[in-house]
C-alpha cells in the first residue's frame, strides 16, 4: 500500500504540473519533472507519474465522450 503522504505530495505535484503544462503549452513537462523527482526519490517519481497519467487519461476519456456525444447530436440533428 502506498504511503498516504507520498500519494498526497504526488497528487499535488500532478495538479500543479498539469496547470503549468496547460499555461506553457509544454505537453511533456511531466516527463521532465519525473526525471527531477527520480534523481532524489524513485518512490515519489513513480507515485507522481501514476497520478499524472491517470489524470491525463481521465481528461482524454472525457474529451472522447464529449466528442462522441457531439457527433451523435449533430447526426441526430441532421436526420430531423
Amino acid at each position: 500500500m502506498a504511503d498516504p503522504v507520498i500519494t498526497e505530495m504526488a497528487n499535488k505535484l500532478a495538479e500543479e504540473c498539469l496547470a503549468v503544462q496547460s499555461e506553457t503549452g509544454e505537453d511533456r513537462l511531466f516527463m521532465k519533472l519525473g526525471d527531477v523527482l527520480g534523481a532524489s526519490s524513485q518512490t515519489l517519481e513513480e507515485a507522481f507519474l501514476t497520478a499524472i497519467r491517470t489524470r491525463m487519461a481521465n481528461d482524454q476519456g472525457r474529451r472522447f465522450l464529449a466528442q462522441t456525444l457531439a457527433n451523435h447530436r449533430a447526426q441526430a440533428g441532421a436526420n430531423d
